[in-house]
């Protein structure tokens, strides 16, 4: 039995102002999709014991472009919505079967931005790229070519937390400026380099668990220098076992406390 088996390439875009302020929108769409419909299962669980599926909630989705709070939904294409809702089935389906965690809600800052979409949402033609309800088509960089003969399936969009392209404030492929610096000298990159790197200070403080380390190291070398610790102090000690003791034990922790390091108090900020 013959098996198809598809692969995924990864390609950096330069989306121009208009292009990155559509794929925003879509973004947001999808985020704004997936939350309503894990927030509409919840709910009908909870309160019900009803079970949600894709199809009604797909139905949800009809009947909230309809509203007058959601019609931007209708600005943007019905494919990446309709995709969020199958990716959000597919969590139930994994939770339901004991492979992952109930599913989450999406954040705006730190949940991956993302669309997906299949065939009837994007045309692809002579190495060009358009999407669905987006004019012109993508400035991608082909650092690798398609295998011969071969057509992309589904295009997913994504945005990480470092910059992906062009803003809608910033230039676009038409100007000088589109692309930035590849060279190891850029500033970005340096500054990027800078940000990144750790940051040490001579006068700056230990943290909590180094000073832990020290207040012990101290108070071991205070304990072993008792035993041989001789001048005028243990000299004028009476000669009882238990004095001697006690006036050495005091002698000790008064000339071996370090000076330099104060142990944390609570109500006191140390850091």
């Amino acid at each position: 039995m013959s098996r198809t088996v598809k692969r995924a390439f990864k390609y950096r875009c330069y989306p121009t102002g208009a292009q990155a302020a559509e794929l925003a929108r879509t973004f947001g769409c999808v985020r704004k999709v997936y939350n309503l419909a894990l927030a509409a299962r919840t709910e009908a669980w909870t309160l019900r014991r009803e079970r949600v599926g894709y199809n009604a909630t797909s139905a949800m989705l009809t009947a909230w472009k309809q509203t007058e709070e959601l019609a931007f939904l209708n600005d943007v294409s019905s494919v990446p919505l309709q995709q969020a809702l199958r990716h959000l089935q597919a969590g139930f389906a994994n939770f339901f079967a004991g492979r992952a965690r109930y599913p989450s809600f999406k954040s705006k800052k730190k949940s991956r931005r993302s669309a997906e979409y299949t065939t009837s949402a994007f045309r692809f033609r002579g190495g060009r790229l358009i999407l669905a309800k987006m004019a012109g088509s993508l400035d991608i960089v082909w650092s690798r070519p398609l295998p011969e003969g071969a057509a992309p399936s589904m295009v997913t969009v994504s945005q990480g937390p470092d910059r992906a392209g062009p803003g809608p404030d910033q230039p676009g492929p038409d100007q000088a400026s589109q692309r930035p610096d590849r060279r190891v000298g850029h500033p970005d990159r340096r500054a990027i380099a800078e940000r990144s790197a750790p940051i040490r200070s001579a006068g700056a403080a230990p943290s909590r668990a180094r000073r832990g380390r020290l207040l012990a190291r101290a108070s071991h070398s205070a304990k072993c220098g008792r035993r041989w610790r001789t001048g005028p102090a243990a000299a004028s000690t009476p000669r009882s076992p238990t004095g001697a003791r006690s006036h050495t034990r005091s002698a000790s922790r008064t000339r071996h406390r370090p000076s330099s390091i104060s142990s944390p108090r609570a109500g006191s900020n140390t850091e």
